[in-house]
């Protein structure tokens, strides 16, 4: 028994030590600069939020980019990587807006220009899936990521849209 135990113990850390590994070999999508710009805007919700539009707008054109590149010979995987630099600042994104409206803070400016925004990575996403549709060999290593990313952007614009509803009907009432 006291062997079966050593055993399960050992399983235990060697999960736990893969997992560490694992957690590390994540990359952090935004450069040192990108970073300094947001910490720099830590308290300005306007500021901080069109950063990360301009970050997420970024992504999206270096991922076009790649899509036209006819040097790059990894074509899918890059496609991949750029998918999900795009998919983790968007997220990051979402969870900004999320404390600023839990700090009650007044959004209507900037939600007004991230649902432009919405609105244009849609297009931008879907003109892309249109393409990847042509190339469906090449398609098949990243069609779960768009698919996931455009579910994201699509549930995003109407979370956006209702949460700048329920801001003008706030404001609306406090300017009162």
């Amino acid at each position: 028994m006291t062997s079966a135990l050593r055993k399960l113990a050992y399983c235990i850390v060697a999960l736990s030590l893969l997992s560490t590994v694992w957690g590390q070999r994540r990359r952090d999508p935004l450069n040192p600069l990108e970073q300094d710009q947001l910490r720099d805007a830590a308290q300005e919700p306007s500021e901080r939020l069109k950063l990360y539009i301009q970050f997420s707008r970024t992504r999206l054109t270096s991922l076009e980019q790649t899509r036209a590149d006819p040097k790059i010979t990894d074509r899918p995987q890059q496609t991949r990587d750029r998918l999900q630099d795009f998919l983790d600042v968007y997220d990051e994104l979402n969870d900004n807006l999320d404390t600023f409206v839990e700090r009650k803070a007044d959004l209507r400016k900037p939600l007004k220009t991230l649902i432009e925004a919405d609105t244009e990575f849609q297009a931008r996403l879907r003109a892309l899936k249109s393409s990847a549709d042509a190339n469906k060999d090449e398609a098949k290593q990243y069609d779960f990521l768009l698919t996931s990313v455009l579910e994201t952007i699509d549930t995003s614009v109407q979370d956006h849209r209702q949460l700048l509803s329920e801001q003008e009907e706030t404001f609306k009432h406090k300017k009162k």
